[in-house]
């Protein structure tokens, strides 16, 4: 069993809407991995605006932190330094707020891997030139 995983919005979001392209690959995907998940603040904020129009999906979300399914154990502020320097670096790409606190938490947890749909954690590094470990399907 997996353990240390970071959840992106994308994994999440299709964990909860049944709708999604890849809930399937999610579920079995997660049937592999330990909990509890870790994520950050705005992968969370996203997440909800994302599910605003699913019924029940917000509330899915705070469920899923309530049971410390999902832990968010980087605050924002004590990591705004380092968050705003990888902003800067990859503005090119461009990087959101969401992809600079995962590749944050990449840095601050070495041995974790990261659930995520987004191909740009091809091209970020961790430490300045480290590879992110992905778990992502393979057609993304």
């Amino acid at each position: 069993m997996k353990q240390r995983v970071i959840i992106d919005t994308g994994p999440l979001v299709a964990f909860i809407n049944r709708r999604e392209h890849f809930h399937a690959w999610v579920i079995n995907t997660l049937a592999t991995i330990g909990q509890p998940l870790l994520t950050c603040e705005a992968v969370i904020v996203e997440t909800c605006f994302l599910l605003r129009n699913i019924y029940g999906g917000q509330e899915a979300v705070m469920s899923l932190l309530s049971a410390e399914n999902i832990l968010l154990p980087m605050r924002l502020s004590e990591s705004a330094a380092e968050i705003e320097e990888l902003l800067r670096r990859y503005q090119s790409v461009p990087m959101s707020l969401a992809d600079a606190c995962l590749v944050r938490m990449a840095q601050l947890y070495p041995e974790s891997e990261l659930l995520t749909f987004d191909s740009d954690f091809r091209i970020y590094r961790q430490n300045r030139n480290q590879l992110i470990s992905v778990i992502m399907p393979e057609d993304v």
